[in-house]
């Protein structure tokens, strides 16, 4: 099994999950994804206050439905848990067509589809049906059943530290871990986070890697509050995953001003994987990148997509399921992210320690017999060295002489081998 079905294979454990921003559910989440990641679960208390929010009551749900007169079943969570606003307040009652109807949420638009709807602050009750059905519905009386609880609770969040040699210099990765049952938007951040943590794990590492698993917005403001002043001494790059799991696309979202080496990283990395990658300014942010790159807080972070939030039609709602995203779209997403961390550990200042070019053919760098094709087959090679004068990174010698970070890491590994480059820093 490679690494592909094994992300989905956990994203389906984790699909059927009802979770919101507090709960049960996220808990559930997180205790799954300790199976294969150390995140070490944390709860803040209703009512501690972080900046200018407040962590929220707790809610819980253990059922939902609507029932006609005639003892049908409209909906049912049980069948899909988009089908409860989430943060319902609690309500056992008959009430009339027209008073439904406006606690009814559907999509005119996608008739097929159950919207994802939320009223973390306001209190409300409601349900999310497909049009389709909502337009069936018949003048008669319906039984309203939200067996909820808003009580003084916890926000919950998992955090993995994985350290490398340099501790005080840090890679931090974020995800969220709050929505119910979507695929691509909720789950493959979570999953591919986990993933990369566990190869992280037996992998070298230069820097040491923050990784958490939070609820979106709220969760962020409440970890940023915790931790701002280490996160601003130590974090190096970070990278905020969402949206990584389909096959349509490859994007990132750029910093506010577009000039922190995550941003670097990002651009240089999918330039290697597609022409067609798309760069979305910070003016088109959507998800934690708002918290993270807010003034004040200005962490040197970039959200890392394939299909970004908001820009595909399956986004917050029950068409982004199983089928929407697949192993394939996963391992590219997984593969995105490790890229971007491997050009990182590599992204030294290189200087040859040879005056003109070295004699690459002593070294077995160079074939033993010249043709005219001879320079080609160590071109690569040759620009390195020509630009690896003690004033670029890797990441900006892969710019310059327009080959991926991936291709020149082991040729990087050979001239260090032989003492052809140094590192200064």
């Amino acid at each position: 099994m490679n690494v592909g079905q094994k992300l989905y294979q956990l994203l389906e454990e984790l699909f059927p999950i009802l979770r919101s921003i507090t709960g049960n559910g996220v808990r559930q989440s997180l205790k799954i994804l300790q199976e294969h990641v150390p995140v070490e679960i944390h709860e803040v208390p209703s009512g501690t206050k972080v900046f200018d929010w407040t962590v929220p009551e707790e809610w819980n749900i253990s059922e939902a439905y609507i029932r006609d007169e005639d003892g049908n079943l409209v909906l049912d969570i049980q069948q899909n848990n988009l089908h409860v606003v989430s943060y319902s307040i609690p309500v056992d009652k008959w009430v009339s067509l027209s008073d439904l109807q406006e606690h009814l949420h559907s999509l005119p638009d996608q008739p097929n589809a159950i919207p994802y709807v939320t009223s973390y602050y306001k209190n409300y009750w409601g349900f999310c049906i497909t049009h389709n059905v909502r337009e069936k519905l018949k003048d008669k009386k319906y039984h309203v059943v939200i067996n909820s609880e808003l009580k003084e609770g916890c926000l919950t969040y998992g955090e993995c530290i994985i350290p490398g040699k340099e501790e005080n210099k840090e890679i931090f990765i974020s995800t969220y871990i709050c929505h119910p049952s979507m695929a691509n938007n909720e789950l493959s951040g979570p999953v591919v986070a986990a993933s990369i943590g566990k190869w992280l794990r037996t992998a070298p590492r230069r820097y040491t890697y923050r990784i958490i698993f939070i609820p979106e917005t709220i969760g962020s403001i409440t970890y940023l509050s915790k931790n701002l002043k280490e996160l601003k001494q130590k974090v190096v790059a970070g990278f905020n995953l969402s949206c990584i799991g389909d096959e349509r696309a490859y994007s990132y979202v750029a910093s506010r001003y577009e000039n922190t080496l995550a941003d670097q990283v990002a651009s240089n990395v999918l330039s290697s994987i597609t022409k067609d990658f798309i760069k979305y300014s910070f003016l088109e942010r959507g998800s934690d990148e708002r918290q993270y790159g807010s003034p004040g807080v200005d962490l040197p972070l970039v959200t890392l997509s394939k299909s970004k939030f908001h820009t595909y039609p399956e986004y917050h709602t029950s068409l982004d399921n199983l089928d929407f995203i697949t192993p394939q779209g996963l391992q590219d997403g997984y593969d995105y992210v490790k890229r971007c961390l491997l050009a990182l550990e590599h992204n030294h200042t290189y200087r040859t320690t040879c005056l003109a070019e070295p004699q690459l053919g002593k070294r077995g760098l160079y074939p033993s017999i010249g043709t005219k094709h001879s320079g080609t087959m160590v071109e690569t090679l040759m620009d390195f060295l020509a630009y690896a004068d003690g004033s670029n990174t890797l990441i900006e010698i892969s710019n310059i002489i327009g080959k991926s970070v991936k291709d020149l890491i082991p040729i990087i590994e050979k001239l260090m081998n032989l003492g052809l480059i140094e590192i200064i820093e």
